[in-house]
Formats: structure tokens, C-alpha cells, sequence
């Protein structure tokens, strides 16, 4: 390939995502990946399409995950026409399950601060009681005391999709390189070049999605992106006949059949391992939830490092002047991959500036005192 129209930097889903945009309008684009040794939360993730609870804080963010949710669908569609990969997506609502009454007032007391804040993109959801949850999940035990249910909410597979967006890539004359650490970026005026072990490459339009890398990337062309690792530990259990088609907020039973428990939040900086302690706890209250979970014997363990801002928000920004250069982090690489596909990469593509409506995600929100 000559020179590219644009690099992504990043080969996760957040990346991939994008770059699925930019080639689906005609550019010749290359993906670079760190590879495996990578902080790879695209590999380690509970792949949920979650709308439910999302935007208190910054409603913004409410909007741009149920679009994403509504665009996620025709993303599946384009990517089982054109590779061929199911990527096992289904919305078929979403519960957060709660053991015990606190818990669920805690839940109401959100939902009702979220939906009388003004501008909010109000979604739909309900406050079930034990009796009517069990109508809805009938394999629930006694211990849960209610639930928030909302038909938006989804899920899918997240080692398909990063293939099927590779695939998708390459029958577009696009190029995924793995192994392809980026070391530094010189800023000039008719471009970048990007430079790592590999090699070097050069191009006029620069995308950075690089999860937590971003950190020391975007300084290099003038942008910031303060996000830090957060652990989550998952459990997946044996394969199981199938019994939970709805996934939870913790809890979800995979398309191949075993079950995700998972939603630990930990601040442990890039000590990417695992613990008895937290996972015991996680697999206690998935027992409680459903009893017939005991009887399963766990396969894999493992932990995984979100990319979280500050407010835990995403950051979209981009260069003011000069060549155009983008960051984007975020911690629902899945939930957004719908609009990072189908809105985003395509903006970027055809204006080279970000969307209006990504205003509000601007790393300058951290530069704002907090009385204002």
C-alpha cells in the first residue's frame, strides 16, 4: 500500500470500529496493533451493548449510547453480509438484578436523578418486584428482591466481532498490522510519521485509539487523553444448556453457552491478575441470583484494565489546526462500537472533524473548576 488516506492506531474494538467507518467510504486505511502483550480490554471485556443507567453526570453520553444501540444493528447486518461472521448480537432487553431492597431503592433513586436532569435522552425501563421478575427469568432465586429492566439493552460477542471487523477491513484493501507498536509520532505540516520498531509510516490523517496508550500518544500531536486502568476480574463457567437469554449487568450466558460472571471495579494500577477474594464474592451473589449456577464447575478466570477518564466518561477531541489528528478513549469499546462504525468513522472520513454532538466529550471538561 502507498501512503495511507488514515492510521488507526489501535487494533481493538474501539479502533477496528472506527477504522470499519473510515474504509467503509473508500479510504485505504491502516490499523496498527501493539499485538497480544497489549492491555487488550477488547479480549477481556463482558460485551455487553448497554444502554440502561448510562449519562448520569453527562447526559450527552445518554444519547450516544442509544444511538449506538439503535445503529449496532445494521453494523451486525453489514458484517455477516461482507465476511460472512455472525458476531452473535441480540437486544433482547437487558435486567440489573438486586438482593436487596437497598439495592433497588439505590437503583430507583438514579434513575429518577438521571431522567429529571434537562436534556436527557430518556430511555424506557421498568421497576420489577421478586414475583415479576420471576415470571420474566424463571431460573431466579429467592434471594432477589427486584430489578430494573429495560428493552434497549443487548449483547454480543466480542472475539467475532474483532474478527469480523479485521475481515470486514481487508475486503476493503484496508491493512491490519500487528506487531506494530507505535513509538513516536512527528507532527508535520502535510502530515505524520509514525515510528515504532517496525519501521516508520506516514500519512495525512491520524486516528489514536490505542486504549490506555493513549495516555502518552496524544501529548505527541497536541492532544490529551488522562485515562487510567481500572481492573475488572471475570469468571466463565463449563457450557451449560441454555437458560439465560436476557443478559444482566454481571451476569450473562455466552452464544457458545457458558456463563460470564463479572463488574468487579478495582484500583490496582496495571496489575493485570486475578484473586480469590473478589472472585468469590462475584461468584457468591451469581449463585444467589441463580442457584443452579452452583452446580457449575468454572474453566477460566481472568482480569482485564478498563481505559477510564476521570468522570468515566469517553474523550473525543481533535487537533484545531494542521493536519487532523483524533483520540478517542472510552471503556464501552462494545456498546459504541455501533456508532464508532456507522457515525463516527464516517464523519471522519468526509470532514475530517469530529461530530457536533461529541462536543460535550472534550478532555477540556477537566480544565473547568468544579463550582462551574
Amino acid at each position: 500500500m502507498s501512503e495511507p488516506d488514515s492510521v488507526v492506531v489501535g487494533g481493538g474494538i474501539v479502533g477496528a470500529s472506527i477504522a470499519f467507518g473510515l474504509a467503509r467510504t473508500g479510504e485505504r486505511v491502516v490499523l496498527l496493533d501493539e499485538g497480544d502483550v497489549a492491555f487488550r480490554a477488547s479480549r477481556g471485556n463482558f460485551a455487553l451493548v448497554w444502554v440502561q443507567s448510562k449519562g448520569l453526570g453527562l447526559p450527552p453520553y445518554a444519547a450516544w449510547t442509544q444511538r449506538s444501540a439503535g445503529e449496532w444493528h445494521e453494523l451486525a447486518r453489514i458484517l455477516q453480509d461482507e465476511t460472512g461472521i455472525d458476531v452473535a448480537h441480540s437486544q433482547p432487553g437487558g435486567f440489573t438484578l438486586c438482593l436487596s431492597q437497598k439495592e433497588v431503592d439505590a437503583r430507583l433513586a438514579k434513575l429518577e436523578q438521571f431522567h429529571n436532569l434537562p436534556g436527557v435522552a430518556h430511555f424506557p425501563y421498568e421497576i420489577l418486584d421478586h414475583d415479576e421478575v420471576k415470571k420474566r427469568l424463571p431460573e431466579i432465586g429467592s434471594k432477589v428482591v427486584g430489578a430494573v429492566y429495560s428493552p434497549l439493552d443487548g449483547h454480543a460477542n466480542p472475539l467475532l466481532l474483532m474478527r469480523a471487523l479485521h475481515s470486514y477491513l481487508a475486503t476493503k484493501g484496508g491493512e491490519y498490522r500487528p506487531a506494530h507498536a507505535v513509538h513516536t509520532i512527528d507532527r508535520q505540516t502535510d502530515g505524520f510519521r509514525l515510528r515504532g520498531t517496525w519501521g516508520e509510516l506516514r500519512t495525512a490523517k491520524l486516528i489514536l485509539a490505542a486504549g490506555l496508550g493513549n495516555v502518552h500518544l496524544a501529548p505527541m500531536v497536541g492532544l490529551e487523553a488522562p485515562v487510567k486502568p481500572s481492573r475488572g476480574q471475570l469468571i466463565v463457567t463449563e457450557k451449560t444448556a441454555p437458560f439465560l437469554h436476557n443478559p444482566m449487568v454481571t451476569i450473562r450466558q455466552t452464544n457458545e453457552g457458558g456463563v460470564l460472571i463479572g463488574d468487579s471495579k478495582e484500583e490496582a494500577g496495571f496489575e493485570n491478575v486475578t484473586g480469590t477474594g473478589v472472585l468469590s464474592v462475584m461468584a457468591q451473589r451469581a449463585i444467589d441470583m441463580f442457584p443452579r449456577l452452583r452446580h457449575l464447575n468454572v474453566v477460566r478466570t481472568w482480569s482485564a484494565l478498563r481505559v477510564m477518564s476521570p468522570d468515566g466518561f469517553p474523550i473525543y477531541d481533535q487537533t484545531s489546526s494542521g493536519p487532523p489528528a483524533f483520540v478517542t478513549s472510552c471503556h464501552s469499546g462494545v456498546t459504541l462500537a455501533g456508532v464508532h462504525a456507522m457515525t463516527l468513522g464516517p464523519a471522519l472520513s468526509k470532514s475530517a472533524r469530529l461530530p457536533e454532538v461529541l462536543a460535550a466529550f472534550s478532555p477540556k471538561r477537566f480544565h473547568v473548576p468544579a463550582h462551574q
